[in-house]
């Protein structure tokens, strides 16, 4: 018995929601309109097809029951739910409320990181397949990307190439990284031992490393390590990123915070997000987070986790059994499942273009994998009810992955 609703199908249309108004929308971004006779599958845009826990809701509403909204700071209730929320789920208890900072959403936290340790037209080391949003965020701020590729073990398990990272750290003469973990859009929980030889690494290099947590609740297998909790060194270079909003799908409200426990980077990091005065928290992100990070919200997100292993789990058991030509590591983290469809192309002498707008055509509207710099590939959202997911494998089988 369930208590929380993940299997109702809510109708989001006209309800501020761009995976669903989205489709048809700008062509080489959002995936095209369906053909007449498909309703469309979002599997798109990270966000999710679930209500969210109630509790936020009731924060939200709570506070908006009182008549005056003028200027505040952070509750105390606000820095202890961060620090309880991180001790209970991450283990640590380095945190301490001036390690705390607002940032209007993770990617606004990574251009402040930037620009507080680096100068435009520096170069910039990233891990690829890239997610899109740091493709954009650090290009479109004028620095550059160099990307050190994963690589596939034998086990079909994404793996990190520690001697290209030194070679392009050193080749590029690079000082500041931005790490993802667990990593989008390949779905990798990273174990301790890689985040300890990375940062060993980023170390011998004398790099700054801007780590991208947001994803860090939504552990499918293993344990989220903090990037800072390997070492006091990685503790004295990262700045790590965080936010509600991806494991409670509160893209809208906006309420992203950086833990920064070094003194001298926070500094930095504070002098340049506070200079336009645009990084500023709302009064119901706050709440919103208090009602997150809460029992019940710990309820909600152990249903939810469960959900996503059974959508995963039958739609990589579908594209990697059922369909030649698929590779699909199966994600450890995240609820995306990335595909990479090179020999599936290959095979049956059809361009990714052509096999994307398949998809599109009967509704299933995955997105486009080459944005995450990964030719030959697409990324697909799975948080949304199974009966979805079902549907979904249902066209794919019948329309889409045909000989």
């Amino acid at each position: 018995m369930t208590e929380f609703d993940f299997t109702s199908i809510i109708d989001r249309h006209g309800k501020d929601a761009l995976a669903i108004d989205g489709i048809g929308g700008p062509e080489g971004f959002a995936p095209g309109a369906p053909r007449e006779g498909f309703d469309a599958i979002p599997m798109w845009v990270a966000d999710m097809n679930f209500p969210t826990v109630p509790s936020i809701q009731q924060a939200i509403i709570n506070r908006v029951q009182h008549p005056l909204f003028g200027y505040f700071r952070p509750t105390a209730q606000y820095f202890d739910g961060i620090i309880n929320w991180h001790r209970n789920h991450n283990h640590v208890d380095y945190i301490k409320p001036e390690h705390i900072g607002y940032e209007n959403g993770v990617l606004g936290g990574v251009v402040s990181a930037l620009k507080a340790f680096a100068t435009p037209g520096d170069n910039v080391l990233l891990h690829s397949p890239t997610y899109i949003g740091f493709t954009h965020c650090i290009g479109d701020n004028g620095f550059n990307i160099v990307h050190s590729p994963l690589v596939l073990d034998e086990q079909g398990v994404w793996r990190m190439d520690y001697e290209d990272m030194a070679a392009k750290l050193e080749q590029y003469h690079i000082h500041v990284a931005v790490f993802c973990s667990p990593h989008n859009p390949c779905g990798r929980v990273w174990e301790r031992w890689e985040i300890e030889r990375a940062m060993e690494v980023y170390a011998a290099h004398d790099c700054i490393v801007i780590s991208d947590e947001i994803w860090s609740d939504l552990i499918l297998q293993g344990q989220h390590i903090p990037t800072q909790s390997v070492s006091e060194d990685a503790r004295a270079r990262t700045i790590a990123l965080y936010a509600p909003s991806k494991t409670f799908n509160l893209a809208g409200l906006i309420g992203s915070y950086h833990v920064v426990p070094n003194q001298y980077l926070r500094d930095r990091m504070n002098a340049v997000s506070s200079k336009t005065h645009y990084n500023d928290m709302n009064v119901l992100s706050m709440h919103a987070l208090i009602g997150a990070y809460t029992p019940e919200g710990e309820r909600w997100l152990k249903e939810l986790l469960d959900v996503i292993r059974t959508n995963i789990t039958l739609m990589h058991t579908f594209v990697t059994q059922e369909v030649q030509g698929i590779q699909a590591a199966k994600p450890q983290g995240t609820y995306m499942l990335f595909l990479d469809c090179t020999k599936y192309c290959e095979r049956h002498q059809v361009d990714i273009e052509t096999l994307i707008k398949r998809g599109w055509d009967v509704g299933v509207a995955w997105q486009d994998g080459r944005m995450f710099q990964a030719a030959n590939a697409i990324r697909i959202n799975l948080a949304l009810p199974t009966s979805r997911v079902q549907e979904a494998i249902e066209r794919l089988r019948k329309y889409v992955f045909v000989d």
